[in-house]
């Protein structure tokens, strides 16, 4: 079973600055050209395996639309065609699209009948798609985190570490080499950087002293 955390980061932008980075020296930091020069946006879809902390199938393009994230859920199960494979997801419309099913209904051979889009049967509604998608008796099945809870995902602590080191410091001459990048720093991330989640359980008391200290430095509860 391959436990994986998928999900989008849009909007990464190609910037190519107007002028030369200048390097730092004593007393001075380091300073970047204000001006800049666009060159488009690409759309990262990547998968947190959680086993091994790597990042596997991951997909580069302009669009994130339900057949692009299909595509890349078929490019993702195709490394391992025949293991189960259990996605964690944020509950947006593109994660339970009719398409989605689609494609986890034929690769699972459930000759159960869809129905149709927005009419009658399991593609009738979001709703109805969820639950089929997340049938625990799937070998292929998604999980889906609440609304506004992605702080807990674990994918976005590595977009975070993206975003620091190869985006905000970056200087991309064009798409491709904004592409490039993306792809060698996701090859050093697996080679050098990937380590296995490690998952940890939180008590209530852990989880009540925490409340008290809270309370204590907000001056609630006397020193």
């Amino acid at each position: 079973m391959h436990l994986v955390r998928v999900d989008e980061k849009p909007g990464m932008q190609a910037m190519e600055r107007d002028g030369p980075i200048l390097p730092t020296t004593f007393g001075k930091v380091e300073r970047r050209e204000f001006n800049y020069i666009r060159h488009g946006t690409q759309v990262l879809i990547a998968n947190l395996h959680l086993a091994t902390g790597q990042i596997i199938a991951p997909t580069i393009q302009h669009t994130r639309t339900e057949l692009d994230f299909v595509e890349h859920i078929r490019q993702t199960i195709a490394t391992d065609p025949q293991a189960g494979w259990l996605f964690l997801c944020d509950p947006l419309n593109t994660h339970m699209s009719a398409s989605l099913v689609e494609y986890i209904a034929s690769q699972l051979d459930d000759p159960t009948p869809l129905g149709k889009k927005e009419k009658y049967g399991i593609l009738a509604s979001m709703q109805s798609r969820q639950t089929y998608l997340c049938e625990s008796t799937h070998r292929i099945r998604f999980v889906y985190i609440p609304k506004h809870c992605s702080w807990l995902n674990p994918i976005e602590i590595w977009f975070s570490t993206l975003a620091r080191h190869v985006l905000l410091r970056g200087n991309f001459l064009s798409i491709a080499d904004l592409v490039n990048k993306l792809k060698r720093s996701i090859s050093f991330y697996n080679s050098f950087l990937a380590k296995p989640c490690a998952w940890s359980v939180v008590t209530d008391q852990q989880i009540q002293s925490l409340i008290d200290k809270v309370k204590l430095y907000a001056g609630l509860f006397p020193h």
